[in-house]
């Protein structure tokens, strides 16, 4: 992902609000599916973690991506903005890469 790509989902993420929240119990099997199936079907998705989880807001950020395949937009404070392209449902169109298009 590109930086011009992250900063156009980071602006598009601005205005969304938290689908989760993420407390003690931390990283569970049932959030990281729930997760994974938030993002296919919006894409870009915000997470918040609460005051009580005793985990790195960072370090559960990049586990989630590992466990749902997906990317880091940003993590601000206890919020993180994931993004995974959808198999089916694409709203999100990202600005291109200049290094692929030099390719063709």
């Amino acid at each position: 992902m590109t930086t011009k790509q992250r900063a156009y989902l980071k602006s598009l993420a601005m205005t969304m609000d938290s689908i989760f929240q993420i407390g003690k119990s931390s990283l569970t099997p049932e959030i990281t599916e729930a997760v994974s199936d938030a993002l296919e079907a919006r894409e870009l998705i915000k997470i918040n973690v609460l005051k009580n989880c005793l985990d790195d807001p960072k370090s559960i950020a990049q586990v989630l991506a590992e466990r749902t395949r997906s990317e880091v937009v940003q993590v601000i404070g206890r919020k993180i903005v994931l993004y995974r392209e959808s198999k089916e449902k694409k709203h999100i169109i990202l600005p291109p890469d200049k290094k692929s298009e030099e390719c063709k």
